[in-house]
């Protein structure tokens, strides 16, 4: 048997984390949350995730999108899907398809939605 997916979770807000993680663990991801930005990369220094959901606007109103260009420099190939309030409208504003982000899930998060993108990216990855 594989080893299970590896994703972290950023976002300042507690419930968002639990309930995403609560998802993505009983469908066969190992999942880790942070609770602000600079926690975030840490984590994702640590534990080196397959995946990663950042929330955009945290602890100032790009700080997702700031904490995510980090990652996407240390680790390219590491898919990093922004969490966003206002979802595809903010994507195509900042361009975070044209920084290499592979999404923006709209919260709440549509957990059939993340599960099947998820999945498909597990299997091409």
């Amino acid at each position: 048997m594989s080893a299970k997916k590896k994703v972290l979770i950023i976002d300042d807000d507690p419930a968002i984390c639990e309930s995403v993680q609560a998802i993505l663990d009983a469908n066969g991801y190992e999942a880790a949350t942070a609770l602000s930005g600079k926690d975030g990369l840490a984590a994702f220094r640590r534990m080196k995730p397959d995946f990663v959901l950042c929330d955009m606007m945290m602890e100032d109103i790009d700080a997702g999108v700031k904490v995510a260009k980090a990652m996407k420099e240390e680790s390219p190939a590491t898919p990093i899907f922004l969490l966003s309030t206002v979802g595809d409208a903010t994507a195509d504003t900042i361009g975070v398809y044209n920084l290499g982000f592979s999404g923006v899930f709209q919260k709440p998060v549509d957990f059939d939605l993340l599960l099947s993108v998820l999945d498909k990216q597990s299997k091409s990855g």
